[in-house]
C-alpha cells in the first residue's frame, strides 16, 4: 500500500500541476470555462466519498478499489481523445468522483490492516505520498520546459498509466478483515438490527462540519500564499514555489516523529490544542507580512508557511485517528465516506475563504487563523464524550516499540 501511495501521487503530481494549463493551451478553453469545469467536477466529486464508503461496506474492498482505479485511468485516457467542452466536463467529473472515492477506500484499507499501528502507518504513508507529489511535480516542470502540446499529452498519459499500475498493485493485495462481511454459520447468533447510520449521528456530522474548517490549510498553500505574495506583500514572487518546497520537506522530515505524540486516541485528541496555536500563529504572521519591507515580509511568510505546515501535519494525524475512533466497527466504510465529505467540500469553499481573507487585508488573515483555532477547541470539546464511551483504539505504547 505504501508503493501504491507513491505511484498514485507521482501520477497525480504529473497532472495536478498542469491541468489548468492543459485545458488552456491544449483544449483552448477560456478562463471562465476552465473555472466552470473545475467547479462542476469538484461538486460531483464530493459524492465519491460517501458512495465509495457505502460500497466498501457491501463488497470486497480490494475489488472496489481496483474498479475505482481503473475508472480513474479510463477518465484520464478519455481526456486525451477530445476537446469537446461537454465531454471534458463529464470526464473530469468522473475522474473527480473516482479520486475522492479511492482516497476514502485507501484509508479504510490501511485502517483495517494496520490496526493499532495505524497512526504510524498514516505518517509513513503521507511521507510516501509527499515524495510522490514532489517527484511528479518536478517531472512536470521539466516537461513543461519543452512547451509543446506533446509534452502535455505525455504528462496526462503518465497520469493514466499510474492508475493502471496502482490497480495492478491493488489486485495483488490481500483482502483485509471486515466486521461487515464476517462469514456466519448456523450456530452464530443473527445480526442485531441495522448497522449505524452516520447521517443520523448528529455528533459525527458535527465533527465532520468542524473538519471542513480544519482542512482549510490546503487552500492556504494552493491559493492563499501565492496570491498574497503577488498582491499584498513586498516579498519576491519567486518565494511562493520555495514555500511549497519548504512544506514538502517539513512533511517528509517531521510527520513520522510527530506521530509519537499520538500513541492513544486520547493523546491524539489533545493535539487539537497545539493545532489551534499553529493555525493562529500562521494567520497572525501572514497578516504581519504585509506591514514590512521585502526582507521582513520574506521572514514572516516563511514562519507562516512553517506554522501552516505544522498545522497540516498535526491535523492529518488527528483527523485520521478521530475519524476512525468515532466510527462504529460495523459501519466504518459508511462513516469514513461521510468524513471524506469534509475534504471534498473544502476544495470548493477553501478558495473562496482565502480570497475573502486576502480581500479583507491583514485583519482578514488574523480572523482566518482565529476562526480555525476556535474550531479546533470546539472539536476538542465535541469529541470528548463519544471517545470516552469507546475503548482506546490504539494501545498506550510508544510508536518506537512497533
Amino acid at each position: 500500500m505504501l508503493a501504491i501511495a507513491l505511484v498514485d501521487r507521482t501520477g497525480s503530481g504529473l497532472w495536478a500541476s498542469v491541468s489548468v494549463l492543459y485545458f488552456t493551451y491544449v483544449s483552448h478553453l477560456s478562463i471562465g470555462q476552465v473555472g466552470t469545469l473545475a467547479a462542476i467536477a469538484g461538486a460531483i466529486g464530493i459524492a465519491g466519498a460517501p458512495l465509495g464508503g457505502r460500497l466498501a461496506d457491501r463488497f470486497p474492498l480490494t475489488r472496489v478499489l481496483v474498479a475505482l482505479q481503473l475508472l480513474r485511468a479510463l477518465a484520464s485516457f478519455a481526456l486525451l481523445t477530445t476537446d469537446n467542452y461537454v465531454l471534458l466536463i463529464t470526464v473530469s467529473a468522473v475522474a473527480g468522483f473516482g479520486d475522492r472515492a479511492a482516497n476514502v477506500l485507501t484509508k479504510l484499507y490501511a485502517t483495517r490492516v494496520a490496526g493499532p499501528n495505524r497512526i504510524r502507518y498514516q505518517a509513513i504513508s503521507r511521507t510516501a505520498a509527499n515524495a510522490g507529489w514532489a517527484l511528479g511535480g518536478l517531472t512536470a516542470a521539466a516537461a513543461l520546459a519543452l512547451g509543446t502540446t506533446a509534452a502535455y499529452h505525455w504528462l496526462l498519459l503518465g497520469d493514466a498509466l499510474s492508475f493502471v499500475a496502482v490497480a495492478t498493485l491493488t489486485a495483488r493485495c490481500g483482502e483485509p478483515p471486515s466486521p461487515q462481511r464476517t462469514v456466519r454459520t448456523s450456530k452464530d447468533a443473527p445480526a442485531a438490527g441495522k448497522p449505524p447510520n452516520p447521517w443520523r449521528d448528529r455528533t459525527y456530522l458535527a465533527y465532520v462540519a468542524t473538519e471542513t474548517v480544519l482542512f482549510l490549510d490546503d487552500a492556504v498553500f494552493k491559493v492563499g500564499l501565492p496570491l498574497w505574495i503577488a498582491h499584498a506583500s513586498d516579498a519576491p514572487n519567486g518565494l511562493a514555489p520555495l514555500l511549497m518546497v519548504l512544506n514538502n520537506v517539513m512533511v517528509v522530515a517531521l510527520i513520522v516523529p510527530l506521530a509519537r505524540f499520538a500513541t492513544t486516541t486520547a493523546a491524539t485528541r489533545n493535539l487539537l490544542i497545539p493545532l489551534s496555536v499553529a493555525f493562529a500563529l500562521g494567520g497572525i504572521t501572514l497578516a504581519l507580512s504585509a506591514t514590512g519591507g521585502a526582507v521582513t515580509a520574506t521572514v514572516l511568510l516563511t514562519v507562516s508557511a512553517a506554522a501552516f505546515t505544522m498545522a497540516e501535519m498535526l491535523h492529518a494525524t488527528i483527523s485520521w485517528e478521530l475519524s476512525v475512533a468515532l466510527a462504529p466497527d460495523t459501519a466504518q466504510g459508511t462513516y469514513l465516506g461521510v468524513h471524506g465529505l469534509a475534504q471534498s467540500t473544502q476544495r470548493s469553499i477553501g478558495p473562496l475563504a482565502v480570497t475573502a481573507a486576502i480581500a479583507t487585508g491583514p485583519l482578514g488573515w488574523t480572523v482566518f487563523g482565529a476562526v480555525i483555532a476556535l474550531t479546533c477547541m470546539i472539536q476538542h470539546r465535541l469529541v470528548r464524550e463519544p471517545l470516552a464511551r469507546t475503548p482506546l483504539s490504539v494501545p498506550p505504547v510508544t510508536v518506537s516499540e512497533h
